[in-house]
């Protein structure tokens, strides 16, 4: 208790000092004291829901063990709201990118059908068959980016790692794939 009230007569920037000498949490609890109501409400103006908005001021609180260390930050206040901002616009991002290939998984899926018709299953065993051997015809890559993107559900960068492809590489294959898929399931329908 007592190192509690010692700590609150300290600046920002002392118990950032403090923090980087000592590598002790109790200043970055202080800090965390005195500015989650803060970030809190930034987080909730961005993120627009309050369980999230909780989970990235932790969030945030924890990045400061090691950020704090790899920065000279002069004004921490100010420093606080454009790094508390930034995560909230990652966080943003991540979601429309993942919201983003969901849409693409829905779009590209087949239709679901009530699998209690007969007639519905069959035609969608017959679907799945077509849809089998249009991806075999697919070139090696776009065979490959194609099934792990769309059936493995790997984002760009685990793909690129699995096979050794670069970023643009993974795209073009994956759109070429499609275009391809769209042009064989297609000609065979006509």
């Amino acid at each position: 208790m007592f190192l509690q009230k010692k700590y609150k007569s300290f600046s920002d920037l002392e118990l950032i000092e403090g923090y980087v000498k000592n590598d002790n949490n109790v200043f970055i609890g202080e800090l965390y004291n005195r500015y989650s109501h803060l970030v809190l409400g930034l987080c909730i103006k961005y993120l627009k829901n309050k369980d999230d908005a909780s989970d990235a001021v932790i969030q945030i609180f924890s990045n400061l063990l090691t950020d704090l260390k790899k920065h000279k930050i002069n004004y921490f206040k100010s420093w606080l709201y454009v790094y508390s901002k930034n995560y909230c616009l990652m966080q943003l991002r991540k979601r429309q990118s993942e919201l983003k290939k969901e849409l693409e998984l829905k779009e590209n899926a087949i239709l679901i059908m009530d699998f209690s018709n007969p007639e519905h299953l069959n035609e969608k065993e017959a679907q799945i068959n077509k849809l089998e051997v249009a991806i075999d015809q697919l070139n090696s890559d776009q065979k490959t980016c194609i099934e792990l993107f769309y059936l493995q559900s790997k984002s760009y960068q685990e793909i690129e790692q699995i096979t050794g492809l670069t970023n643009n590489e993974v795209k073009s294959h994956i759109q070429n794939g499609k275009r391809n898929l769209k042009i064989k399931l297609t000609s065979e329908n006509e």
